[in-house]
């Protein structure tokens, strides 16, 4: 029997924390994600690539679920779950009801761009496609903190 406070695999958010690292050497904005399906296995994950590809939708979110859908040949990801070191901005938490992600763990809350539990809360709107159960905090001061080094080094 499922607990409703399903705790998330610890090593897909540590993944998605790596894979934030590798945005900041980069220079990205410091995002990375994991989708997962639900037997835990990794389908697809990715970091931000908004200055590498010259791409404002090359958020890591999208470019998970962009990799999972190619690989399931489909656009719906039902049964799969995703891990994102940042609350989604609008744009990628309205792909992630369109893909039907079935769950959402993020970790730091991104109180200016988010639009989960913050700003517009996409997901409590009546006009929402599918709201994925939600799970925010997850290493939430590991996420804050790479992105509090990233923009306090664009300031110096």
């Amino acid at each position: 029997m499922t607990s409703p406070r399903r705790l998330p695999d610890r090593q897909h958010m540590l993944m998605a924390l790596e894979l934030a690292r590798e945005a900041f050497d980069a220079g990205e904005v410091p995002v990375g994600a994991v989708v997962a399906a639900a037997n835990g296995d990794v389908v697809a994950m990715a970091r931000n690539r908004m200055r590498e590809a010259a791409d404002p939708t090359a958020h890591a979110e999208m470019l998970a679920i962009r990799a999972a859908a190619a690989l399931a040949g489909s656009g719906r990801l039902t049964g799969c779950d995703l891990y994102v070191t940042l609350e989604p901005c609008a744009m990628c938490a309205a792909a992630i009801s369109f893909a039907r992600i079935r769950r959402l763990y993020y970790g730091a809350e991104d109180i200016k761009q988010g639009a989960v539990d913050s700003g517009p809360r996409l997901y409590r709107s009546p006009a929402c496609h599918h709201a994925p159960e939600v799970y925010g905090g997850i290493r939430a001061t590991d996420a804050a903190d790479l992105m509090k080094r990233f923009f306090a080094a664009r300031r110096e």
